[in-house]
């Protein structure tokens, strides 16, 4: 968030489902409008979001609306089809812009409005892992950082995002961002349309499940990574 100004009308995000390009000033600018919408709907700090969203554009948007808002992020993962019952989750966001759903479900695009915050947390809880463990804006973040500089991650990477679970896709889309990366999520990935993808956009890196990424070794110009690699230092 503290670098989107300055990458400016860099691309950030581009999503093959919906045909969408996000800019670095674009998805601040979401993501500060869209907390100011969550504080308006009440949420208060500490407040548990579920965010019932495919990985694509509106993803990162909502999840840090939420933690920029105070919140923490709470994902449905595979072979969950309702939220953790272990706390009240007093908000849901499921789609980019229609409410529908458990609880209070607010559509994306509702959320944005004139006013924004422009200052959020940079400590304390930010995203539920699993019934009892909450991380912190300090452990994402420190585990971010030594996940891009490990993997050579730079501004100049175009990464190809094929990963269908909400968790790691989210871990590689912030990985992407942290490092001012372009990234490029792919809609129900397969070999084929991985390869095609990576050679539209240009892609130096795809993150994919392990079959997949083991079928996809072998270009010398695509450095491939096992969607493990990106929750493996949170023991994850």
């Amino acid at each position: 968030m503290s670098a989107a100004p300055g990458r400016g009308d860099r691309p950030a995000v581009t999503d093959v489902r919906t045909g969408e390009v996000l800019t670095y000033a674009t998805l601040a600018k979401r993501v500060t409008h869209a907390a100011a919408g969550l504080r308006r709907y009440g949420l208060r700090y500490g407040d548990r979001v579920l965010v019932d969203l495919p990985p694509g554009a509106a993803m990162p948007t909502a999840a840090h609306a939420v933690a920029w808002a105070g919140g923490v992020v709470v994902l449905n993962r595979p072979g969950s089809d309702s939220p953790p019952r272990s706390r009240s989750i007093p908000f849901g966001i499921v789609a980019p812009q229609r409410r529908e759903g458990p609880k209070e479900a607010l559509g994306l695009l509702d959320l944005v409005g004139e006013t924004e915050v422009e200052f959020g947390p940079l400590a304390g809880p930010a995203l539920s892992a699993g019934a009892d463990r909450v991380l912190t804006h300090e452990e994402l973040a420190g585990d971010l950082r030594r996940l891009a500089t490990r993997l050579l991650i730079t501004k100049d990477d175009v990464v190809l995002v094929a990963v269908s679970d909400r968790l790691r896709a989210l871990r590689t889309m912030d990985m992407a961002l942290m490092s001012g990366a372009h990234m490029v999520v792919a809609h129900e990935p397969t070999l084929i349309g991985c390869r095609v993808l990576a050679s539209e956009h240009q892609a130096t890196l795809v993150v994919a499940p392990f079959e997949l990424a083991r079928r996809l070794l072998g270009n010398p110009y695509l450095r491939v990574v096992d969607e493990r690699t990106v929750v493996s230092s949170l023991s994850l």
